[in-house]
């Protein structure tokens, strides 16, 4: 059993290998790392580290049974082109849903409590400035707000867990679930993303990034907003027309909002609202928070991934049994 890692984000500790045991060759590369063409072509299985960079044409790869992705998404892997070679593509996503669902509720919290705020005026003069006015601007009691979500999977009903907790109202859109999700859940159900703008005091964002999904929050979505409202991402960059949210703050039609993913990493050219958080232009004070991709870590999620990640690769190698596929209907289309 030949297994190929590319773009291992970190060095490695032997992990991989014991859970794969001592009949597989493992070769792994760092991003930016080539591997040999001897590898490339002999090559069972493939795990990729990376959700920003692909792993080149299929052809490359005459002998791949599996190839799958180190981490929830898999935007960046062409699904057909890997399906008409009969080959499944398999994500992990699993392993970091407490640590995604604690960051965005986290965040929330942090905008709607002022934390960010008052710690910064701390800072400056602990003295002169001890007190609780000002308050921020988006200073606001939870209980009885209420906690909308777009995608309704394993995070975003962790997330509605979390929010139902301080006494929030939750309402969420995703248009694959079957009827009755909300009736099992406790929760309302929307039909339209406006709709969910339109009652939420704050939306938080968990699902894929795909054609239909890309840009979803976007002027129109936006302009149904109440004006206080708190957006969240720590989904996918894409999902949010940046312009347009830059545009939704500095008019006021919203809130806030906190961003962790952003449509390029790092965020290169600098998009027009991070370039104005930057340069701390006043209009943005105490209304944007800003983290580097950082939602899915903690030290026990990252063993997970990678652990959850070996044994997906050899439960299919070796017994020919597939999980967390995701391509499942364009392989059978292609039987």
């Amino acid at each position: 059993m030949k297994i190929l890692y590319l773009n291992y984000p970190l060095p490695s500790d032997g992990l991989e290998q014991a859970t794969f045991g001592d009949g597989a060759t493992l070769a792994m590369y760092r991003i930016g790392g080539q591997p040999t063409a001897q590898e490339m072509a002999e090559a069972d299985g493939i795990i990729t580290g990376s959700a920003n960079h692909d792993v080149g044409p299929v052809d490359q790869y005459p002998n791949c049974k599996i190839i799958l992705r180190l981490g929830v998404g898999y935007d960046n892997l062409d699904l057909r082109a890997w399906a008409a070679r009969g080959v499944p593509v398999c994500n992990v996503p699993d392993y970091g849903t407490s640590e995604v669902a604690d960051h965005a509720v986290t965040l929330m919290v942090t905008l709607a409590r002022g934390i960010v705020h008052y710690q910064e005026r701390l800072r400056a003069d602990p003295i002169g400035n001890w007190g609780w006015s000002p308050a921020p601007p988006l200073m606001r009691r939870l209980r009885d707000n209420t906690f909308g979500i777009i995608g309704f999977g394993r995070i975003g009903m962790a997330a509605a867990r979390r929010a139902a907790g301080f006494g929030m109202d939750i309402v969420f859109y995703d248009p694959h679930l079957p009827n009755g999700v909300e009736l099992g859940f406790g929760c309302r159900r929307v039909h339209s993303v406006n709709e969910l703008m339109a009652q939420s005091d704050a939306v938080s964002l968990h699902a894929p990034s795909t054609d239909e999904t890309r840009h979803i929050i976007n002027a129109q979505s936006l302009a149904a907003a109440k004006q206080d409202l708190i957006l969240i991402n720590t989904a996918r960059g894409p999902l949010v027309d940046l312009d347009a949210l830059h545009d939704a703050l500095k008019s006021g039609q919203i809130g806030g909002a906190a961003l962790d993913v952003f449509p390029s990493e790092p965020p290169t050219p600098l998009p027009r609202l991070l370039a104005a958080w930057r340069d701390r232009e006043a209009w943005l004070a105490d209304r944007l928070l800003v983290t580097p991709h950082a939602a899915f870590f903690s030290p026990p999620a990252n063993l997970d991934i990678r652990r959850k990640a070996a044994e997906c690769l050899l439960v299919f190698l070796r017994d020919n049994r597939l999980t967390n596929c995701v391509n499942l209907d364009l392989l059978k289309r292609n039987r």
